[in-house]
């Protein structure tokens, strides 16, 4: 099947899989979905191939979930919302149970659901000026995949997302360990590929063992658990569909995203 939202290819050992929807800043479609999935799944079932490295076209790596297309959908009650959002979840952390490295190159927007993505990457390379977060609760969205905590701890984590502060920039995303390295604007795939075939080169039973054995540290964790109950928790908050989210799904409709989005940052003291 022709990709029509991705680009795939191998360099050497290493897969390339490029979110391609440049013109609506790759948002995460049903169709982009379902083409990144069968990409990393040829991917994992190649046996060339050693590594996989996850970049956007243009000029951003994503800016999240597409939230016209799932106004669009009119999903009500909680089963079907749940069924959606346990797509989304298993999207999401397909690149964390990936038997291979997988590495997020990632540049201008990083946002929502494509910073759980990232974070669901072994490994995350930043450019300057990219710009981090999760936004949902000023528009009465959701997480779908609640990963930030296991990586900054409780304290950032509440900071962040309690606020929907989507200002994050690639140097405090290193502090916080939510980056392993930044990089200047336009350099973060080479840097991404760079340690992509330094994996490669190791030997792949060890690598894919050695990344079962830290999974299974924090699976010990019970982070499986923590993810799954805040995937209820999700489910909950899109099923309730409050009074903020019904107002922006109504301005996005008739004024555009825009519009929406303005909207949104109007009521927090950093402003948009």
């Amino acid at each position: 099947m022709e990709n029509t939202c991705i680009k795939a290819r191998s360099e050497g050992p290493v897969g390339v899989i490029t979110l391609n929807r440049p013109e609506a800043l790759n948002a995460l479609n049903a169709a982009l979905m379902k083409e990144v999935t069968a990409a990393l799944a040829g991917f994992t079932a190649a046996p060339e191939i050693r590594a996989i490295v996850l970049h956007g076209a243009g000029r951003a790596f994503s800016a999240g979930f597409d939230l016209k297309e799932s106004a669009s959908r009119n999903i009500e009650g909680v089963e079907a919302w749940r069924a959606v959002l346990q797509y989304d979840f298993d999207f999401l952390m397909q690149f964390w149970d990936c038997p291979k490295p997988t590495i997020a190159a990632v540049h201008g927007y990083c946002l929502a659901g494509a910073f759980e993505l990232a974070l669901s990457c072994d490994l995350t390379v930043a450019a300057e000026g990219t710009r981090f977060g999760e936004p949902e609760v000023r528009f009465g969205s959701s997480i779908v995949a609640l990963l930030l905590p296991w990586f900054v701890g409780p304290k950032a984590a509440k900071e962040l997302l309690l606020t929907g502060n989507d200002r994050i920039d690639a140097a405090r995303a290193l502090q916080l360990g939510i980056v392993n390295h930044v990089v200047p604007a336009g350099q973060e795939l080479a840097k991404a590929m760079e340690l992509a075939l330094d994996m490669a080169a190791a030997a792949p039973l060890s690598v894919a063992l050695t990344k079962r054995a830290i999974n299974r540290t924090y699976e010990m964790q019970n982070m499986r658990q923590a993810l799954l109950a805040g995937l209820d928790t999700s489910n909950m908050i899109e099923a309730g569909a409050g009074p903020e989210r019904t107002e922006f799904n109504r301005i996005r409709k008739e004024q555009g995203l825009k519009a929406a989005i303005e909207w949104r940052d109007a009521r927090f003291r950093r402003g948009p």
